[in-house]
């Protein structure tokens, strides 16, 4: 069993989203929270949170997309936090497309924020880890990396990435004193990705709270549990981890399946959203800047 009580953690993505729960659980056992994210505001907001539930608090901004920076990412966090016991790799993006629509741009920030980021912050905090003998890395994965969403294949190319690569690094840590899990979430309402579209979630595929994934975290690091799948219930959970097994081999009644339940269906409204979310940011730009006197300008 591990104590988390007094051990640093870096967590990543750590502003909004279920990265706050995260961090409120993380608080609740008495960790020292190093949060980052690309938002200094939303840090400073999930740093009151923290302290008021006990924990303590380090809150970075920083690009994970600038790959070679990273080292100076984990100088900085040893330097003012002490030696990294625990990250957990929360961040990631979620861009809807036909996939013949995804610009270069796109294939690249989301396979760097979701998988490549992880995998680089890893490799920088292992060496130490694993001359301490204990230390555990936790990578919140995706349902989506079991079984490909439809105009968000990239995405769950990210995801199901992050999956392999987890599996293949535990069996490397084997016996080392060092564990690594995956979180699997599936619909998580109201928070994050999900919540930014709009768009309900289909009945049919069940949705769980960001409070739920924040709790499998911490369970996952206490009992160095290799995945765990969080959906709506663990009944529910049950049923995902089956159905997964079954399209494995066959893929094409999984396909099925996911046309019944509309998955598909939900993403190609989220492309739609996405313009619209679009467009009214740019009407907004032009608006303030129609209106911004020129004496203001810089």
């Amino acid at each position: 069993m591990t104590i988390i009580a007094g051990q640093t953690v870096v967590l990543t993505g750590a502003s909004r989203g279920i990265g706050v729960f995260i961090a409120r659980a993380l608080a609740k056992e008495k960790a020292t929270i190093v949060g980052v994210s690309r938002s200094a505001e939303g840090l400073d907001q999930v740093s009151a949170e923290v302290k008021a539930l006990g924990g303590r608090w380090l809150g970075i901004k920083h690009d994970l997309s600038q790959l070679e920076d990273l080292p100076n990412l984990v100088q900085q966090i040893n330097q003012f936090a002490g030696p990294i016991d625990i990250l957990i790799n929360n961040a990631g993006i979620e861009i809807y497309r036909k996939f013949q629509d995804y610009s270069t741009a796109e294939l690249q920030s989301i396979l760097t924020i979701n998988l490549l980021s992880g995998m680089e912050l890893s490799r920088l905090v292992l060496p130490k880890m694993l001359d301490q003998r204990r230390g555990h890395i936790v990578n919140i994965a995706s349902l989506a990396g079991k079984k490909g969403n439809p105009y968000n294949s990239v995405y769950s190319a990210s995801k199901a990435g992050l999956l392999m690569w987890t599996d293949a690094l535990r069996q490397e840590l084997a016996d080392t004193g060092v564990g690594i899990s995956a979180i699997c979430p599936g619909y998580v309402s109201g928070q994050g990705m999900i919540a930014d579209t709009g768009v309900p979630i289909p009945k049919l595929a069940g949705a769980s709270q960001a409070d739920d994934v924040a709790k499998a975290v911490i369970r996952a690091i206490k009992q160095n549990q290799a995945e765990v799948i969080v959906n709506q219930d663990p009944i529910t959970a049950s049923i995902s981890k089956l159905l997964m097994a079954v399209w494995q081999v066959f893929p094409e009644f999984g396909d099925t399946v996911y046309h019944w339940m509309g998955v598909g269906k939900l993403n190609q409204l989220r492309i739609e959203n996405q313009k619209h979310v679009a467009l009214k940011f740019s009407e907004s730009k032009s608006m303030v800047t129609a209106t911004t006197p020129k004496t203001n300008e810089r």
